[in-house]
């Protein structure tokens, strides 16, 4: 059996954004599963903002693979629950093998579950499957719950959470609008995922733009990016309208210490105020209960094609890097995952 390799964190004060040393490739034994424990070889790594904020906040912890969701292959199990040749969910992070089970790190609500391959592609169980899915759905249906006839904007619609988000929208009879970047990524979500319209945060003139697209005012704001794209929504809400704050993409790269989500709400108080805008925070990790629930009504709806789902898998684990901060730049189209090793269930379809 081959050597484990795997990212870490370079030894040195984090960067606003990743550079081309924040990351070092080192390389280990394979590690031998102990009681209670698997051995697992990772296929597919997911590559989240989010991430990035665990990183900067010190949540990993040190000396550790870079922390990442996973769909991995059992290689060896003295776990009862789980079997050599088994497809789960894990958090492999960003290493070709590793362990799962007990005393081994993860946050608290990604617990290791086995995966169905014919249910869907396993690569989908760190996408509109898994935690993704289940963050769109928490942060729509359960927090926003629009209504029919309402108007909702979503930002980065065509990323990994935006793009499932706004089709759970469309599934209640709301009125969409995305906010996309480049021109092949607004087609996309109005062409493809079903959006009544897209407009770009590229363009010079946003705020006339997305106004323009949004005749009768924004009554739910799904916020992924905040920015100037959250300032050109501001003015649009209407009374009683609902903002559900996922991510604010644009200010990862932001001092750690500054409390971005703190910045927005105080910009956005005098209007939160006078329209009774209801503003939530999104942590998936409060809906962890739900993932049963999520998947029972979005997994059918995947499997009729009524929400579509794009990924961009770039191929081998020396690209995470790179792939990582284009990802954070918002060069990615579609949710962005890393193929590390073989599938065996595309072999087999």
């Amino acid at each position: 059996m081959t050597r484990n390799r795997f990212w870490v964190l370079a030894d040195r004060p984090l960067p606003a954004r990743p550079q081309g040393d924040t990351f070092v490739l080192q390389e280990t034994e394979i590690p031998k599963p102990g009681p209670g424990q698997a051995l697992t070889r990772t296929i597919y790594v997911s590559l989240d903002p989010y991430q990035w904020y665990y990183k900067q906040q010190g949540i990993e912890p040190a000396g550790l693979p870079c922390h990442a969701r996973t769909v991995s292959q059992v290689i060896e199990s003295r776990m009862d629950e789980f079997t050599a040749g088994d497809f789960v969910f894990n958090t492999n992070g960003w290493a070709e093998y590793g362990l799962m089970g007990d005393s081994v790190w993860r946050p608290g609500y990604m617990v290791p579950r086995r995966l169905d391959p014919s249910s869907g592609r396993i690569s989908q169980a760190v996408g509109v499957l898994g935690m993704l899915g289940l963050t769109a759905y928490a942060g729509m249906d359960l927090m926003a719950s629009p209504q029919a006839g309402e108007t909702v904007v979503v930002s980065a619609a065509s990323g990994g959470v935006g793009q499932i988000a706004g089709q759970l929208a469309k599934q209640r009879d709301a009125r969409v609008v995305g906010i996309a970047g480049r021109s092949a990524k607004c087609e996309f979500v109005a062409d493809e995922l079903g959006f009544d319209a897209c407009v770009s945060h590229l363009s010079s003139s946003l705020p006339a733009d997305l106004a323009a697209a949004c005749p009768d005012g924004v009554d739910v704001y799904f916020e992924n990016v905040g920015g100037k794209v959250f300032e050109a929504v501001l003015p649009l809400f209407n009374e009683g309208a609902r903002m559900t704050i996922c991510g604010l993409i644009a200010h990862y790269g932001e001092d750690a210490s500054v409390d971005s989500r703190a910045v927005l709400m105080k910009l956005g108080e005098p209007i939160f105020k006078a329209r009774s805008v209801i503003v939530k925070n999104l942590s998936v990790g409060d809906f962890a209960a739900k993932h049963d629930e999520m998947l029972a009504y979005v997994g059918p709806l995947v499997a009729a094609g009524k929400v579509r789902y794009r990924e961009d898998i770039r191929q081998g684990l020396e690209v995470i890097p790179t792939a990582f901060a284009e990802m954070l730049r918002g060069n990615n189209f579609g949710k962005m995952l890393v193929q590390l090793s073989r599938d065996p269930t595309l072999e087999q379809a």
